[in-house]
Protein backbone atom coordinates (compact mmCIF):
# COMPACT_ATOMS: atom_id res chain seq x y z
CA UNK A 1 0.00 0.00 0.00
CA UNK A 2 1.49 3.55 -1.37
CA UNK A 3 1.53 6.03 1.91
CA UNK A 4 0.73 9.60 1.43
CA UNK A 5 4.34 10.45 1.77
CA UNK A 6 5.21 8.01 -0.74
CA UNK A 7 2.92 10.13 -3.77
CA UNK A 8 3.74 13.52 -2.42
CA UNK A 9 6.82 14.09 -4.49
CA UNK A 10 4.97 12.84 -7.52
CA UNK A 11 1.61 14.47 -7.18
CA UNK A 12 4.20 18.07 -6.67
CA UNK A 13 6.60 16.90 -9.82
CA UNK A 14 2.97 15.87 -11.84
CA UNK A 15 1.52 19.58 -11.16
CA UNK A 16 4.87 21.71 -11.97
CA UNK A 17 4.83 19.83 -14.94
CA UNK A 18 1.40 20.60 -16.36
CA UNK A 19 2.13 24.21 -15.22
CA UNK A 20 4.87 24.36 -17.23
CA UNK A 21 3.67 22.91 -20.16
CA UNK A 22 0.47 25.16 -20.34
CA UNK A 23 2.63 28.13 -19.64
CA UNK A 24 5.04 26.64 -22.62
CA UNK A 25 2.44 25.18 -25.13
CA UNK A 26 1.11 28.93 -26.74
CA UNK A 27 4.98 29.99 -27.83
CA UNK A 28 6.15 26.48 -28.66
CA UNK A 29 3.78 25.13 -30.76
CA UNK A 30 2.15 28.61 -32.30
CA UNK A 31 1.54 27.90 -35.78
CA UNK A 32 2.07 24.80 -36.05
CA UNK A 33 0.53 22.35 -38.49
CA UNK A 34 -2.66 20.53 -37.26
CA UNK A 35 -1.67 18.07 -40.31
CA UNK A 36 0.79 16.63 -42.42
CA UNK A 37 2.62 19.28 -44.68
CA UNK A 38 1.95 18.99 -48.64
CA UNK A 39 3.34 16.41 -49.73
CA UNK A 40 4.17 14.30 -46.73
CA UNK A 41 2.59 11.00 -45.59
CA UNK A 42 -0.60 10.81 -43.68
CA UNK A 43 0.11 9.65 -40.72
CA UNK A 44 3.68 11.07 -40.27
CA UNK A 45 4.26 11.24 -36.14
CA UNK A 46 1.50 8.79 -35.24
CA UNK A 47 1.91 6.17 -33.26
CA UNK A 48 1.27 2.94 -36.11
CA UNK A 49 1.55 4.94 -39.78
CA UNK A 50 1.63 1.18 -40.83
CA UNK A 51 -2.29 1.25 -40.12
CA UNK A 52 -3.45 3.91 -42.42
CA UNK A 53 -6.16 5.98 -41.85
CA UNK A 54 -6.41 9.70 -39.55
CA UNK A 55 -5.44 7.62 -36.54
CA UNK A 56 -2.94 9.36 -33.81
CA UNK A 57 -0.90 7.84 -31.17
CA UNK A 58 3.50 6.92 -30.46
CA UNK A 59 5.05 7.51 -34.39
CA UNK A 60 4.85 7.33 -38.19
CA UNK A 61 7.16 4.80 -40.50
CA UNK A 62 8.66 3.00 -37.66
CA UNK A 63 5.44 1.16 -36.64
CA UNK A 64 6.08 -2.38 -37.63
CA UNK A 65 9.75 -2.05 -36.47
CA UNK A 66 7.77 -2.30 -32.65
CA UNK A 67 6.12 -5.27 -33.86
CA UNK A 68 2.51 -5.49 -34.99
CA UNK A 69 -1.29 -5.71 -33.98
CA UNK A 70 -1.80 -8.96 -32.20
CA UNK A 71 -4.51 -11.83 -31.59
CA UNK A 72 -6.82 -12.66 -29.28
CA UNK A 73 -6.27 -16.03 -30.21
CA UNK A 74 -2.64 -16.26 -30.29
CA UNK A 75 -2.10 -14.32 -26.88
CA UNK A 76 0.46 -16.59 -24.24
CA UNK A 77 0.42 -13.96 -21.13
CA UNK A 78 -1.49 -11.15 -19.89
CA UNK A 79 0.23 -8.30 -17.97
CA UNK A 80 -2.22 -6.05 -15.77
CA UNK A 81 -0.92 -2.71 -15.70
CA UNK A 82 -2.18 0.28 -13.67
CA UNK A 83 -1.67 3.97 -14.51
CA UNK A 84 -1.33 5.92 -11.44
CA UNK A 85 -0.72 10.07 -11.02
CA UNK A 86 1.89 9.71 -12.75
CA UNK A 87 3.35 6.28 -12.57
CA UNK A 88 2.87 2.90 -14.15
CA UNK A 89 2.78 -0.34 -12.22
CA UNK A 90 5.04 -2.83 -12.82
CA UNK A 91 7.42 -0.06 -13.79
CA UNK A 92 9.07 -2.32 -16.22
CA UNK A 93 8.27 -4.81 -18.25
CA UNK A 94 10.19 -8.29 -19.66
CA UNK A 95 8.91 -10.00 -22.99
CA UNK A 96 10.07 -12.48 -25.63
CA UNK A 97 10.59 -11.69 -29.16
CA UNK A 98 7.68 -13.63 -30.68
CA UNK A 99 5.55 -13.54 -27.62
CA UNK A 100 1.53 -12.21 -28.05
CA UNK A 101 0.82 -10.00 -24.65
CA UNK A 102 -2.22 -9.02 -23.63
CA UNK A 103 -2.02 -5.50 -21.69
CA UNK A 104 -4.85 -5.06 -19.57
CA UNK A 105 -4.87 -1.21 -18.67
CA UNK A 106 -6.82 0.53 -15.51
CA UNK A 107 -6.23 3.93 -15.12
CA UNK A 108 -6.32 4.63 -11.19
CA UNK A 109 -5.35 7.89 -11.07
CA UNK A 110 -7.39 11.28 -10.93
CA UNK A 111 -5.98 12.57 -14.56
CA UNK A 112 -6.25 11.34 -18.02
CA UNK A 113 -3.69 9.16 -19.40
CA UNK A 114 -2.22 7.27 -21.93
CA UNK A 115 -0.57 3.38 -22.34
CA UNK A 116 1.69 3.69 -25.98
CA UNK A 117 4.01 1.38 -26.54
CA UNK A 118 6.94 2.88 -29.04
CA UNK A 119 10.64 3.73 -29.42
CA UNK A 120 12.08 6.63 -27.41
CA UNK A 121 11.77 8.50 -31.24
CA UNK A 122 8.11 7.86 -31.29
CA UNK A 123 7.22 9.03 -28.35
CA UNK A 124 9.12 11.99 -29.08
CA UNK A 125 7.00 12.50 -32.19
CA UNK A 126 3.72 11.84 -30.35
CA UNK A 127 4.20 13.97 -27.81
CA UNK A 128 3.79 17.05 -30.36
CA UNK A 129 0.92 15.33 -31.69
CA UNK A 130 -1.07 14.79 -27.95
CA UNK A 131 -0.01 18.76 -27.26
CA UNK A 132 -2.09 19.75 -30.50
CA UNK A 133 -4.86 17.15 -29.08
CA UNK A 134 -4.24 19.49 -25.69
CA UNK A 135 -4.34 22.73 -27.27
CA UNK A 136 -7.41 22.20 -29.28
CA UNK A 137 -9.24 21.14 -26.30
CA UNK A 138 -10.08 17.44 -27.51
CA UNK A 139 -7.79 16.27 -24.55
CA UNK A 140 -7.89 17.78 -20.78
CA UNK A 141 -6.48 16.80 -17.50
CA UNK A 142 -9.06 14.50 -16.69
CA UNK A 143 -11.35 14.09 -19.50
CA UNK A 144 -11.22 12.85 -23.39
CA UNK A 145 -13.43 15.58 -25.74
CA UNK A 146 -14.36 13.03 -28.53
CA UNK A 147 -16.75 15.45 -30.42
CA UNK A 148 -13.64 18.07 -30.69
CA UNK A 149 -11.70 15.06 -31.93
CA UNK A 150 -13.74 14.43 -34.97
CA UNK A 151 -14.29 18.24 -35.76
CA UNK A 152 -12.24 19.70 -38.58
CA UNK A 153 -8.76 21.27 -37.26
CA UNK A 154 -7.90 23.23 -40.06
CA UNK A 155 -6.26 20.86 -42.17
CA UNK A 156 -10.11 19.04 -43.65
CA UNK A 157 -9.66 15.85 -41.21
CA UNK A 158 -10.47 15.06 -37.52
CA UNK A 159 -7.51 13.89 -35.05
CA UNK A 160 -8.33 10.61 -33.28
CA UNK A 161 -6.52 8.39 -30.81
CA UNK A 162 -7.30 4.96 -31.91
CA UNK A 163 -3.86 3.01 -32.72
CA UNK A 164 -3.61 -0.79 -31.81
CA UNK A 165 -0.53 0.22 -30.05
CA UNK A 166 -1.85 3.14 -27.72
CA UNK A 167 -4.73 3.59 -25.22
CA UNK A 168 -5.94 6.89 -23.81
CA UNK A 169 -8.20 6.17 -20.82
CA UNK A 170 -10.04 8.16 -18.43
CA UNK A 171 -9.89 7.94 -14.59
CA UNK A 172 -11.76 4.82 -13.17
CA UNK A 173 -11.30 3.48 -17.31
CA UNK A 174 -9.68 0.04 -18.31
CA UNK A 175 -9.20 -1.55 -21.32
CA UNK A 176 -6.34 -3.36 -23.12
CA UNK A 177 -3.68 -3.53 -26.06
CA UNK A 178 -3.03 -6.83 -28.12
CA UNK A 179 0.28 -6.97 -29.13
CA UNK A 180 2.62 -9.19 -31.04
CA UNK A 181 6.63 -8.27 -30.26
CA UNK A 182 8.38 -9.62 -32.95
CA UNK A 183 11.88 -8.70 -32.41
CA UNK A 184 14.64 -7.41 -29.74
CA UNK A 185 14.25 -3.68 -30.53
CA UNK A 186 14.74 -0.80 -27.82
CA UNK A 187 10.96 -0.20 -26.77
CA UNK A 188 9.26 2.36 -23.70
CA UNK A 189 5.72 2.20 -22.57
CA UNK A 190 4.63 5.38 -22.11
CA UNK A 191 1.79 8.54 -21.24
CA UNK A 192 2.66 11.67 -23.83
CA UNK A 193 -0.27 13.48 -22.30
CA UNK A 194 1.92 16.87 -22.02
CA UNK A 195 3.65 16.73 -18.61
CA UNK A 196 2.86 12.98 -17.84
CA UNK A 197 6.22 11.43 -19.60
CA UNK A 198 8.46 14.45 -18.33
CA UNK A 199 7.20 13.56 -14.68
CA UNK A 200 8.49 9.77 -15.27
CA UNK A 201 5.16 8.26 -16.39
CA UNK A 202 7.45 5.96 -18.75
CA UNK A 203 9.04 2.20 -18.47
CA UNK A 204 11.17 -0.15 -20.23
CA UNK A 205 10.42 -2.85 -22.22
CA UNK A 206 13.29 -5.20 -22.16
CA UNK A 207 13.48 -8.65 -24.29
CA UNK A 208 14.75 -11.89 -22.61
Amino acid sequence: MLTLTTNAPRLVITSLAFATFLTLSASAWAGAGHGPAKGEPQNQGHMMGAQGGDSHGPAGHHGMEIGAPGKAADVTRTIDVAMHDNYYKPEQITVKAGETIRFKITNKGEFLHEFGLGTAVMHKAHQKEMMKMWEHGMIEADRINRDKMMMDHGDGRGMKHDDPNSILLEPGKSGEVIWKFSKPVDLEFACNIPGHYESGMMGPIKFK
